[in-house]
C-alpha cells in the first residue's frame, strides 16, 4: 500500500489542512521577524544539528522520570519521591515549551503529507503540554491526585506524538541530511567543464561520475580567486542551488533561504545546518576537472 497505518488516518483528515492553510503563515511571519538570529537558533544552526529533537529529550526524560516517582510516592508516600516528581514535572514542562518553539519553526516549511501530519503532532502534544501544565497546577493546589491522573493523561498524547515526530523524520525525512542520498561522486579527477565556460561571478551546475558510478550534480563557482565545488543539491530539501542567489562568495537556497559558502560548502544560515558535500577541483589541460573529498558524508554510509 505505500504508506503507514498513521499516513493513511492522517491523510484522511482534511481538517488537518484546514488548521495547518490558517497558522502556517502566522508561524512564517513571527519567524521572520525574529530575524536571521532567531530563526538560525530555531533552526540549530549554532548546534550543528536540527535542534527541536534535541530539545524533545528533555520533556520526555523529565516527564518519564516525573511518573516513575509518582509511582514510588503512591507505593511508599515519601516525600523525597513526591518533590522530585514534582521537579521533573516542572523541568519537562519548560522544556515542552522550548522544543513546541522549535518544532513549529521546523514545521514552517513543509507541504503536502507532511505538514498535515506536522499538525496531528502538533496538536497532540500541545494538548499533552496542557495536560502537564495543569498537572502543576493541581499539585500546587493540594489536588495532587488528579494531578497525577492529568500528568498520566498528558503522557499518553505525548506519546503518541512523538511516534508521529518519528514518522516525520523517518517516513518523510524532515531534517534529514539529503545529501546522504546523492551519489558520492568520483574518486579520481574527471573532466565536467572548460575553463572558459565558467564566468567570473557565475554559478555552474556540472555533471560528474567516474567509471561505473552514477552522475552527481557539482556546482562550480570562482570564489576568494580560486575555483570551488560543493553539492548542487540542497541537503535540507534538495533545492537546485545552482538557480539560488550569489552573495560575495555565498549562495542562498532558492526553496527556503539556507546559505552555503562556495568553497567550505558550511552552512551560515538555515534551516540548513549540515555542511554540503565538497569536490576538489583543478584545471588540467583547459579543463576543468573534480573529485569527490574523502570526508563527504556519502562515502561514511556506504
Amino acid at each position: 500500500m505505500g504508506s503507514t497505518l498513521s499516513q493513511r488516518i492522517i491523510d484522511s483528515l482534511g481538517s488537518l489542512d484546514y488548521v495547518a492553510d490558517r497558522v502556517q503563515p502566522k508561524v512564517q511571519a513571527a519567524v521572520a521577524k525574529g530575524g536571521k538570529r532567531t530563526k538560525n537558533l530555531l533552526d540549530g544552526l549554532w548546534l550543528g544539528s536540527p535542534l527541536h529533537p534535541a530539545l524533545t529529550d528533555v520533556p520526555i526524560g523529565s516527564w518519564t522520570a516525573a511518573l516513575a516517582l509518582d509511582g514510588v510516592d503512591l507505593v511508599s508516600g515519601s516525600r523525597a519521591a513526591r518533590n522530585g516528581a514534582d521537579g521533573a514535572l516542572a523541568v519537562g514542562v519548560a522544556g515542552g515549551f522550548a522544543a513546541a518553539a522549535s518544532g513549529l519553526s521546523d514545521w514552517r516549511y513543509l507541504s503536502g503529507g507532511s505538514r498535515r501530519m506536522g499538525v496531528a503532532h502538533g496538536l497532540l502534544n500541545t494538548a499533552g503540554l496542557a495536560l502537564n501544565t495543569l498537572s502543576l497546577v493541581l499539585r500546587a493546589t493540594g489536588r495532587r491526585r488528579a494531578g497525577q491522573l492529568s500528568l498520566l493523561a498528558g503522557y499518553s498524547l505525548n506519546g503518541m506524538g512523538a511516534h508521529l515526530g518519528g514518522e516525520l523524520s523517518y517516513g518523510y525525512g524532515l531534517r534529514v541530511n539529503r545529501n546522504v542520498f546523492e551519489d558520492p561522486g568520483p574518486d579520481e579527477f574527471v573532466p565536467v567543464l572548460l575553463e572558459g565556460e565558467l564566468p567570473e561571478a557565475g554559478l555552474r551546475r556540472v555533471e560528474a561520475a567516474g567509471p561505473g558510478a552514477e552522475k552527481v550534480g557539482v556546482l562550480l563557482s570562482r570564489a576568494g580567486g580560486e575555483l570551488c565545488a560543493i553539492a548542487a543539491t540542497c541537503n535540507h530539501f534538495s533545492g537546485p542551488l545552482e538557480k539560488g542567489e550569489r552573495e560575495g562568495d555565498t549562495v542562498v537556497c532558492p526553496w527556503h533561504g539556507s546559505r552555503f559558502d562556495l568553497c567550505t560548502g558550511e552552512p551560515l544560515d538555515g534551516p540548513s545546518v549540515f555542511p554540503q558535500s565538497r569536490y576538489e577541483v583543478r584545471v588540467r589541460d583547459g579543463n576543468i576537472e573534480v573529485r569527490a573529498v574523502s570526508d563527504n558524508v556519502q562515502k561514511k554510509v556506504r
